[in-house]
């Protein structure tokens, strides 16, 4: 057996994430044919066929594959942890941190929060994805992930959870709508979006007012946006909200407005690392911020 590559298990590891030459391509930054040539010379060093192509395109392992995929994380493993201790016994923050969150946390919270963190670290590169969906962590989709529910994959070896707040909502409308905000028809979220807890609570006060709903969204700011526009009132996290020139809050007597925690998801082997450590460090900064002296 020739001597075998790391660059080219990480092809094998790409394509057996992502299914496809093309997929795997795209994670990796190269092109399918790249993917495709790396695959080949990989199995002549190895002597044997790691993946069978289906009739839809989609790479599947053989079973010398999968025991090649399982050493090749092992080995990923073993590189992530060499790394990690090396760089846990520097005190700065050096490297890229890639950070997965909703728009509305990314573009209203974390990005103007953003520049202190780089100032005082200037080696380090934060790299926020606007994500509605949940990036996979232990797929080192993202390093880091904010997400707005207990994890499913809280008990996950490969994932360290910690809830680091809990979101308030209220109800705001656009200032000049002020005083007959009470009187606009509800923003909602549309129909794929009713297994959250506060998409369901805006549809139930749009059915039982007598307003009834204007318009129907799938992200927070774009209910921010309508609300802006004067299209409607809406429900909305005060953390958020209340940073946004020309929205007011609108009082109700509803006692059952909804909360959310806040998690954030760390990669665990990457958990030692300054770079990681600065990061979960500002967020906690970010979700509660110093009050002003009194």
């Amino acid at each position: 057996m020739q001597d075998m590559d790391w660059n080219d298990l990480r092809y094998l590891l790409a394509l057996a994430r992502e299914g496809t030459l093309a997929a795997a391509g795209r994670e990796l930054k190269a092109d399918a044919t790249t993917v495709g040539r790396r695959l080949r010379r990989l199995e002549e060093r190895l002597g044997a066929a790691l993946f069978q192509r289906d009739l839809g395109g989609t790479m599947t392992p053989t079973p010398a594959g999968e025991i090649a995929i399982a050493r090749a994380e092992a080995i990923e493993a073993e590189v992530a942890a060499l790394s990690g201790a090396l760089e846990a016994s520097d005190t700065t923050a050096l490297g890229k941190v890639r950070l997965t969150a909703a728009p509305s946390i990314v573009s209203r919270l974390l990005i103007p929060a953003a520049a202190r963190l780089l100032s005082d670290h200037p080696r380090l590169q934060l790299e926020l994805i606007s994500e509605a969906r949940n990036l996979n962590l232990t797929r080192r989709e993202a390093d880091m992930a904010i997400r707005l529910a207990r994890p499913a994959d809280i008990a996950s070896a490969k994932v360290v959870a910690r809830r680091i707040t809990t979101l308030d909502y209220a109800i705001y409308a656009a200032a000049e709508k002020q005083d007959r905000a009470e009187r606009l028809p509800w923003l909602i979220y549309e129909d794929g979006m009713m297994h959250l807890p506060h998409a369901r609570w805006i549809a139930a006060q749009a059915e039982k007012s007598g307003t009834g709903s204007a318009l129907a969204v799938n992200d927070a700011e774009a209910l921010i946006q309508a609300a802006l526009a004067g299209l409607g009132r809406a429900l909305l996290p005060r953390v958020l909200a209340e940073r946004v020139e020309g929205l007011c809050r609108v009082k109700t007597d509803d006692g059952t407005l909804p909360a959310r925690e806040v998690w954030l998801l760390t990669h665990a082997e990457l958990r030692p690392l300054t770079r990681i450590r600065i990061v979960s460090q500002w967020l906690d900064r970010v979700f509660h911020p110093p009050r002003p002296a009194a």
